[in-house]
C-alpha cells in the first residue's frame, strides 16, 4: 500500500491538541461526550448566504476540495455551478465541530458514522439539531490492526492486551473485530492511547515499546514502520518489530469505517433544494475526480495534479509533505459515489446500510459511555430518482454484480489449500459439526453459524469466505491397514492400544496423515484384491466437497428468506477431504466426530480476483 497520509486522518478527538485537554477523563470512564461539549446554547443556523462546511484530513475530503475549487467557493466549480457559496473550514477537533453545530455557525457536522453516534446523544437532546445522516461519502481501506506473530487470527485475541486511540475510529473496527470472533470487550485488555500517531502515547509507540502489549490499531504509515505492509512480517531491522504482522484490515475489513455529512434537521427541513444541491455537487466532484485519477495513473493528468497541489496547499506541507502523499491519502479511501447511497440509504437487508450502522453506532456510544442513552439518527430522505440526481450525474447505474471473479477466486483457495500460504492468508476461522450420513444442514439447527456467515461476508467485504469440507480419516486408514497387510507390505508390532507399523520395512506413523496420503498417491497400496484405499480417499474427498456446496446452498437459502444481501462470488465451498483432521487417528466416535467439519475460513486474496468498479457500495 502506497506510503500515504491516512495517519494524518482526524476523527472524534483525534488531534493531539483536542487530545490532550480530553482524554485524562475519558481513559477513566467519567465523562460522557456531553460532558466534554459542555453548555452551549442552540441557537438557529445564520442566515448568511455562504454556508461553513466542515472538512476533516481525509481522501474524501478532496473531491469536496476539487468540487469547490479551494476552500472559498471559485467560479466555473462544481458547487458554484449548483448555486452554492461554501466556506470550507477545519473539522479535525470534532468537539469544536459540534460546538458550531450547535450554536448555528454551521448546520453540518463531518466525521465517520460513529463519530456521530458518539455525539448523538448530544445533538439529538433538542428537536433542531437532530442530526440528518445526508450522505455517505466513502469507506476506509487503510486502517490496520497489527499484532505480534503468536496471534494468527483474530479468534486469538481473546485473553490479549490492545493498544488503541480512546475516541478515534479505531474504537469501532475493534467492535467490528471483537464481533466477528464472537468476542466482548470484556474477553481484552485495552491499553489505550491519547494520540492517533506521530507520538508516544500513540498505539503503535506503546506497541512498539511494550512486548506486554499484544496487538494495536495503526494508519497505513504507523503500520508500515511496524512491520513493512501488509502481507509483510516485522524482522527488527529498519525500524520494525520483528514477528509483527498485519492481523486485520479495512482493504478486507472494507464495511467498518464510513465516513458521512450529518445536517441539522431544521436547516434540512427549511432547506432541502439546497442540501438536495450539496449532495449532488459532491456526488458530481466524485465523478469526475475519479477520471482524473484514472488519467493520472495513466498517461498522467495535469488537472490532478492541481487537485494534489490544492490538497497540499489546504492541509500545509507539514501534513503533506510530498505532492504523492496527497495522492495516497486519496488512493486509501473508496468513494461509494451516488450507486452507494442509494444502497446506503435505501436498500432493504442491507447489513452494511444506514439502518445496521445507527444501530451499532448507538450500542458502540451507550455501552463505551459515550452516551447515556441512545438517540437516533434520520437517514437521508432525499429523491435520488430526481432529476437533480439523475440527470445531472452521470454514473446512477447502480450494477449489482457480483464483486468477485469466481472463478479466480476458486483457483486460489485451491491453490491455498495444496500450501502453507492458507494460514497466512486466514483472517478469522469457525467450523460447524455432523453426524455421521448426515447430508442436510438447517438453519433450524445452524441458523446462529448462517447468521454469522453473512455477516462476516459483508463485513469483510474485500475478503472471500472459503466453505471447506473436511472428512474423518478412519476408514481410509483401515482400508490402508488391510491393503496393506494383505500385500505384506505393512508389518505390525507392540501390543493392542500400543502398535506400531512399518511400511517395506521402515515406521509408519499412522498419526501422520501428510505421509499416508503421500503414499496411497504414490500407489504404495494399490493392488490388493479387496481393500482400495486410494478409491475411499477420492470418496472421503468427495463427499467433503458435496457436504461444503449443500452448506452454501443452506447459507443461500437462509440469507434469501431472511431478506439479507449476499454476494454468492464471495463464499465458495470446496473439499479438503482426510487431509487436515483434528484428530489423525480416532480410537472411538466422539474423536471421529472432530473431524467431521464445515470450516468457515476468512480469507485474503489478491485484488486480481475482484472485479473492478469505481465506486464500492
Amino acid at each position: 500500500m502506497t506510503l500515504n497520509m491516512q495517519h494524518r486522518r482526524s476523527y472524534l478527538l483525534g488531534t493531539t491538541v483536542t487530545l490532550l485537554g480530553l482524554l485524562p477523563t475519558l481513559l477513566m470512564g467519567q465523562e460522557r461526550f456531553s460532558d466534554l461539549v459542555g453548555n452551549v446554547s442552540v441557537k438557529p443556523v445564520a442566515s448568511a448566504k455562504t454556508l461553513q462546511v466542515p472538512y476533516i484530513t481525509w481522501g474524501g475530503d478532496m473531491a469536496t476540495f476539487y468540487g469547490n475549487g479551494g476552500l472559498k467557493t471559485k467560479s466555473g466549480s462544481v458547487f458554484q455551478k449548483q448555486g452554492l457559496d461554501l466556506n470550507l473550514v477545519p473539522g479535525d477537533d470534532f468537539i469544536g465541530q459540534v460546538k458550531d453545530y450547535l450554536s448555528g455557525k454551521s448546520p453540518f457536522l463531518r466525521g465517520t458514522f460513529r463519530m456521530m453516534g458518539m455525539a448523538s446523544e448530544v445533538i439529538g437532546s433538542d428537536p433542531r439539531t437532530k442530526g440528518v445522516v445526508i450522505m455517505q461519502m466513502t469507506w476506509s481501506a487503510g486502517d490496520h490492526m497489527v499484532s505480534r506473530n503468536a496471534i494468527k487470527t483474530v479468534s486469538d485475541l481473546k485473553g490479549k492486551t490492545i493498544s488503541l486511540q480512546q475516541g478515534g475510529p479505531h474504537v469501532g473496527m475493534l467492535d467490528d473485530i471483537l464481533k466477528t470472533a464472537n468476542l466482548t470487550w470484556d474477553d481484552v485488555t485495552i491499553r489505550w492511547a491519547k494520540d492517533l500517531t506521530a507520538s508516544a502515547n500513540s498505539p503503535a509507540e506503546i506497541f512498539r515499546k511494550n512486548p506486554s502489549v499484544d496487538a494495536c490499531f495503526a494508519i497505513t504509515p504507523d503500520m508500515l514502520g511496524l512491520c513493512g505492509g501488509v502481507g509483510s512480517e516485522g524482522t527488527g531491522a529498519e525500524g520494525t518489530v520483528r514477528g509483527a504482522k498485519v492481523l486485520v484490515s479495512t482493504a478486507e475489513l472494507s464495511r467498518s469505517i464510513a465516513d458521512v455529512y450529518v445536517c441539522r434537521k431544521d436547516f434540512y427541513d427549511a432547506n432541502k433544494a439546497t442540501i438536495t444541491k450539496f449532495v449532488a455537487g459532491y456526488l458530481k466532484a466524485t465523478e469526475e475526480i475519479i477520471e482524473l485519477k484514472k488519467q493520472f495513473e495513466g498517461a498522467g493528468s495535469s488537472s490532478f495534479e492541481q487537485v494534489l497541489q490544492m490538497t497540499q496547499d489546504i492541509y500545509g506541507k507539514d501534513t503533506i509533505p510530498v505532492l504523492e502523499e496527497a495522492h495516497g491519502l486519496i488512493s486509501d479511501c473508496s468513494f461509494v459515489g451516488y450507486p452507494g447511497n442509494v444502497v446506503f440509504f435505501t436498500d432493504a437487508g442491507n447489513l452494511s446500510g444506514f439502518e445496521a450502522f445507527q444501530k451499532n453506532s448507538l450500542e458502540l456510544a451507550v455501552s463505551r459511555g459515550y452516551a447515556k442513552e441512545a438517540m437516533g439518527l434520520f437517514p437521508s430522505g432525499l429523491d435520488y430518482q430526481s432529476r437533480e440526481f439523475k440527470n445531472y450525474l452521470t454514473k446512477t447505474d447502480i450494477q449489482r454484480g457480483e464483486r468477485f471473479r469466481a472463478e479466480a477466486v476458486r483457483n486460489e483457495i485451491e491453490m491455498l489449500s495444496s500450501g502453507d500460504e492458507l494460514d497466512e492468508r486466514t483472517i478469522l476461522s469457525f467450523t460447524i459439526n455432523f453426524e455421521p450420513n448426515q447430508n442436510a444442514f438447517s438453519a433450524v439447527q445452524y441458523g446462529a453459524e448462517f447468521q454469522r456467515v453473512v455477516e462476516t461476508a459483508e463485513k469483510f467485504g474485500n475478503a472471500v469466505i472459503a466453505i471447506r469440507g473436511h472428512a474423518d480419516p478412519t476408514k481410509t486408514l483401515l482400508e490402508l491397514v488391510k491393503a496393506g497387510t494383505q500385500k505384506g507390505i505393512l508389518k505390525r508390532s507392540g501390543s493392542r492400544g500400543n502398535y506400531k507399523y512399518s511400511l517395506n520395512g521402515r515406521p509408519l506413523d499412522l498419526d501422520s496423515t501428510p505421509d499416508l496420503i503421500e503414499h496411497i498417491n504414490k500407489g504404495s497400496f494399490d493392488g490388493a484384491q479387496e481393500f482400495n484405499p486410494r478409491e475411499t480417499m477420492q470418496a472421503a474427498l468427495n463427499l467433503s466437497r458435496k457436504r461444503a456446496e449443500t452448506v452454501l446452498n443452506s447459507i443461500i437459502k437462509y440469507s434469501e428468506a431472511k431478506g439479507l444481501a449476499m454476494d454468492k462470488s464471495q463464499v465458495q465451498p470446496t473439499g479438503v477431504g482426510i487431509k487436515e483432521p483434528f484428530i489423525a487417528k480416532p480410537s472411538n466416535m466422539d474423536e471421529a466426530r472432530q473431524n467431521m467439519r464445515v470450516e468457515f475460513r476468512v480469507i485474503r486474496v489478491p485484488a486480481e480476483a475482484s472485479v473492478e468498479s469505481d465506486f464500492d457500495f
